[in-house]
């Protein structure tokens, strides 16, 4: 046993000599050498309706130019709203064509003002609910479709309401001009609900806005989608950036606008960047530790942008930067 024990002992001081030998004679980083990798600013994209998936145009890694369709919902409500709102501009049309000159009688009378009636209520409704969507949108509470959902419904109920004021009006005069001003009204809005109902489909395909990569797909055909939630990200050339950290005795060099040398493996010599943003905030440890200098250390992240934007280097590679010496002299 004290053999054993003996043994035991004589290893572990063996293994704590490596340690300290290896730390002692390890290669020292050069003091203006800082370490870092490719960090991206994503561009989530969703649809602007919740539905289902239709068809999915890209796949990741394509590049894709702007305005490039990147996706379709499916719009089989749409549809049947769109064949409604047709239905209703062709009635409209042809009562344009049946007017009469003559008086309506009392019991057409009280028809016409029941329909007014019916329209102030539908109003009231539309407008509390437009001023509530508007209340919890800015508090996360409600989407941008759906406030514009609720606004389309309070424009519709006033047009209701002012068709059904002036068909009131036409029944009391004789006058063929007042029915023929109603029943323009009435193919006024009629078109303006098909129109926005066609604004709507038009919007169920969603295009690229910018010239990128198409780095991840979250959703694919098939699946439900809500309105907002992202379907995919892309990444703009311009979004790609260095970022790399600079221990607290160093940070004093640095400056926004400041410009540094980027080398990595395989990429091409002379790449430059410039400093674009220097944390305020110290962080103990980057969050990948690239050797056991790093760690301990009080550092502070900065980020910096390649001067050349043709440069795609991929998210996450490791990079080396150092401080240009016409920049550090400043």
């Amino acid at each position: 046993m004290k053999k054993l024990r003996k043994i035991v002992g004589a290893l572990a001081a063996l293994v704590l000599i490596g340690w300290i030998a290896s730390r002692l004679f390890a290669p020292a980083k050069p003091q203006d050498l800082f370490e870092g990798y490719v960090e991206g600013d994503l561009v989530q994209i969703g649809p602007v309706e919740g539905e289902r998936l239709a068809k999915l145009n890209v796949e990741p890694g394509d590049q894709v130019a702007r305005d490039a369709a990147l996706f379709t919902m499916a719009t089989p409500i749409l549809d049947e709203q769109r064949a409604e709102a047709k239905a209703k501009v062709a009635q409209s049309r042809a009562n344009m064509k049946n007017l009469q000159a003559s008086l309506q009688r009392p019991e057409q009378i009280a028809v016409l003002r029941a329909a007014v009636d019916s329209a102030k209520a539908a109003l009231v409704l539309s407008q509390t609910e437009y001023e509530r969507q508007v209340y919890l949108l800015p508090r996360g509470a409600a989407t941008v479709a759906a406030r514009d959902q609720a606004k389309f419904a309070l424009d519709r109920d006033k047009a209701n309401l002012a068709q059904a004021e002036r068909q009131v009006e036409a029944g009391l005069i004789p006058s063929r001009s007042h029915e023929i001003s109603a029943a323009g009204a009435t193919i006024t809005q009629a078109q303006a609900e098909f129109d926005q109902i066609e604004v709507r489909i038009a919007r169920q395909t969603v295009h690229a806005p910018a010239n990128g990569v198409i780095q991840d797909v979250y959703f694919w055909p098939g699946e439900i989608v809500a309105a907002g939630q992202p379907i995919l990200a892309l990444l703009p050339p311009e979004n790609r950036k260095i970022r790399f950290y600079v221990p607290e005795p160093q940070l004093s060099r640095f400056t926004l606008g400041a410009k540094v040398s980027v080398a990595c493996d395989n990429c091409r010599p002379g790449l430059q960047a410039r400093v674009i943003y220097i944390s305020q905030q110290a962080e103990y440890t980057p969050p990948v530790i690239f050797s056991l200098q790093e760690r301990g250390k009080l550092v502070f992240r900065v980020d910096a942008r390649l001067d050349d934007p043709a440069v795609l280097l991929p998210l996450g590679l490791p990079i080396e930067t150092r401080l240009l010496a016409v920049e550090a002299a400043k």
